[in-house]
């Protein structure tokens, strides 16, 4: 390990919400805690859960972890803004809550930074089945559902339009340049299961920055924990839809082109070829096949459908969201008009 990499500076961010997951918060600080590349700081965030809040400051009152109330509205975005006001790193990582962490997470990160052009840096996400083993209908095109890196995506360390958020790493100065993740877009709680926060944060950082690198590096392993509703087929296509609402925020933020550009490969080269291969392992025998065939039409119609319902919400200004404030920084609401 080079000395540039012990001298880098990584926050740790981690936000909670509920009680419910207290062992797995609790698995997720140590798994951080166990890096080979050490963290300048761990930050839990806990998103106005006032009980969660005074048990994670009892449990960590003497330790090297800081347990902060979320300054902003409900919600992961305006959790994970206040992870980041308050960070001392010159780097900013995120992980989920029901994450666990590998020992070299966070130096494959490090070492990608070693290139002043990248300013953020992401995972592979790798699913734990409550079951231990994968529903023999859910397809592996859509592993995004439950949080994970899905089929479709390029292997080993190549350049990406956006990282995805439970797994993932930003440099201080990309807050700086493109502001914080935008509130009204993300996860709010048990609310409906939105998304694509960090999807809209990457674009605009790419907009402000235009000769910012952003990367995937599937070294930098996490595994995600997936409970067993979850793995049910309703949650599957109710995620579906919310993400195609998310989708259309996203749009209306960054623009179509941008915000829907990696999403035409995906619907028109990988699900496709998702189908082809349900289907042949049906005609063969394989257990699932056409089930993965079945989901993979069926979680395309859902998004569409959401995305179809969001673009109107938006276009009738039902929707406002903005990006967070970072350190006082403020930027303009957006809005249909």
């Amino acid at each position: 390990m080079s000395p540039t990499h012990e001298n880098r500076g990584f926050s740790v961010v981690i936000c909670a919400y509920t009680e419910d997951r207290w062992e797995d918060i609790l698995a997720a600080v140590d798994s951080v805690r166990h890096q080979s590349l050490p963290p300048l700081e761990t930050l839990l965030v806990v998103d106005h859960n006032p009980a969660l809040l005074g048990r994670l400051r009892g449990r960590y009152e003497r330790e090297e972890v800081r347990v902060l109330a979320n300054a902003g509205p409900r919600g992961l975005s305006a959790g994970r803004n206040t992870g980041i006001a308050a960070a001392r790193g010159e780097f900013v990582a995120f992980l989920d809550d029901d994450a666990v962490a590998a020992r070299d997470w966070l130096r494959y990160f490090a070492e990608a930074y070693d290139d002043e052009r990248v300013m953020a840096v992401g995972g592979r996400t790798l699913p734990a089945w409550a079951s231990g083993r994968r529903p023999p209908w859910f397809p592996e095109e859509f592993d995004w559902v439950v949080g994970c890196t899905y089929r479709g995506l390029p292997p080993g360390k190549v350049r990406v339009r956006n990282v995805l958020g439970g797994n993932a790493s930003f440099r201080r100065a990309a807050f700086d340049a493109a502001g914080g993740f935008a509130t009204g877009i993300g996860r709010d709680g048990d609310r409906r299961p939105l998304g694509c926060e960090e999807t809209e944060l990457c674009i605009r950082l790419a907009q402000a920055q235009p000769d910012a690198v952003l990367l995937i590096d599937d070294r930098a392993v996490i595994h995600h924990k997936v409970p067993p509703d979850r793995e049910r087929f309703g949650y599957f296509r109710t995620r579906s839809y919310a993400e195609g609402l998310s989708k259309a925020l996203v749009a209306r933020s960054v623009g179509a082109g941008k915000g829907l550009e990696s999403e035409r490969r995906y619907t028109t080269r990988v699900l496709p070829a998702g189908v082809v291969r349900g289907l042949r392992d049906a005609l063969l025998g394989r257990a699932g096949g056409a089930g993965r065939a079945g989901a993979i039409v069926a979680g395309a119609a859902a998004a569409a459908g959401g995305y179809a319902v969001g673009t109107v919400r938006v276009r009738r200004g039902g929707v406002t969201f903005a990006s967070g404030p970072i350190a006082g920084m403020t930027t303009p609401s957006k809005a249909a008009p």
